[in-house]
């Protein structure tokens, strides 16, 4: 749910290592073992119930709908909507029909969507929450968060998602500002017995945020910029911190769930493939934003991206002593 100031602080999915189980593919819209086609997501209609301040960059803005009552079930911790915001000068303002509007109106009013992670859904409550990486007035969806009040609607699509994980496996939770709603998620989905190793990059001490699990099996280390490049401290430190010795602790089938900045996912990739061995099946990897461009922009760039990606990963393991 970030990207640099300068652009807009977004949380873009992508592909996931492994394939999808038939319940999470029905959701991601992925193609399901027996090559079911993508299902169309629908469009829900939420107002905001009130707004939280989770860090000094991160705001949590919870929803509410009638329409709530036919949610389905979220069987996965990385669920994400896609927001749907009226293109600046369009004069519009929601509700209203998003398919229509690309049909009748000019691409420069088209709606823009930007994509977020649910950190929870409470089907009793009727609520639904969206945790915002803000910074500032840059981007779109992170200054609509900033000023959100009760009563305000928007609308979104979905949900997606596809990270199912295992109580009775270790995991690896490796990521920046942008995964730590689905890092949090997924520590409150495990049992208190199941190993945790997180490594969360954020921008300092002020960017971090209260995680809903402590205790003897989890270990959490908080990696601080203060300046630097985003991704550049994690990886400094991710050979000593998410060494083959310390994964080794998380038992001998341990699922891993690394997302964020798609430069430090890229090199990431190498170090659970390459020096770790991971299996791909026991990765969820993904570059959720990438420095410099929008959601729109890495969207339409981001095959290339993965395919350049996946060479590296398979040059890195074919290299002579690689895992």
């Amino acid at each position: 749910m970030t990207t640099s100031p300068a652009v807009d602080p977004t949380r873009t999915t992508g592909s996931q290592a492994g394939a999808a189980s038939p319940a999470a593919a029905a959701l991601t819209g992925a193609p399901a073992p027996g090559g079911r086609a993508k299902p169309v997501r629908p469009v829900w209609s939420a107002t905001v119930v009130r707004r939280e301040t989770l860090s000094d960059t991160m705001v949590r803005v919870v929803l509410t709908s009638p329409q709530f009552a036919d949610f389905p079930e979220l069987p996965c911790t990385d669920h994400y909507v896609k927001l749907i915001f009226p293109a600046p000068g369009s004069g519009l303002v929601w509700p209203f029909d998003p398919d229509e509007v690309r049909a009748t109106r000019p691409s420069e009013e088209w709606p823009v969507t930007r994509t977020y992670t649910v950190r929870w859904f409470d089907r009793t409550r009727n609520e639904l929450a969206l945790d915002f990486v803000v910074h500032g007035s840059a981007g779109l969806a992170g200054p609509w968060a900033a000023a959100a009040e009760p009563g305000d609607r928007i609308g979104f699509r979905g949900p997606g998602g596809a990270f199912v994980p295992e109580p009775a496996s270790g995991q690896l939770l490796i990521g920046d500002e942008a995964a730590l709603p689905a890092i949090a998620a997924t520590l409150d989905r495990l049992p208190a017995t199941t190993p945790v190793l997180v490594l969360a990059e954020v921008g300092g001490e002020g960017e971090r945020i209260a995680l809903p699990r402590t205790g003897p099996e989890v270990e959490v280390h908080w990696i601080h910029r203060d300046g630097a490049a985003y991704g550049e401290r994690l990886l400094a430190v991710v050979d000593a911190l998410a060494s083959p010795e310390r994964v080794a602790r998380l038992g001998a089938q341990p699922q891993a769930f690394v997302h964020g900045n798609a430069e430090m996912i890229r090199v990431l990739r190498r170090h659970l493939f390459g020096t770790l061995g991971l299996p791909r099946g026991r990765a969820s990897v993904s570059g959720y934003w990438r420095p410099g461009h929008t959601e729109d922009r890495w969207q339409a760039t981001k095959r290339d991206f993965n395919a350049a990606m996946e060479a590296d990963v398979i040059t890195a393991t074919e290299a002579p002593g690689a895992a």
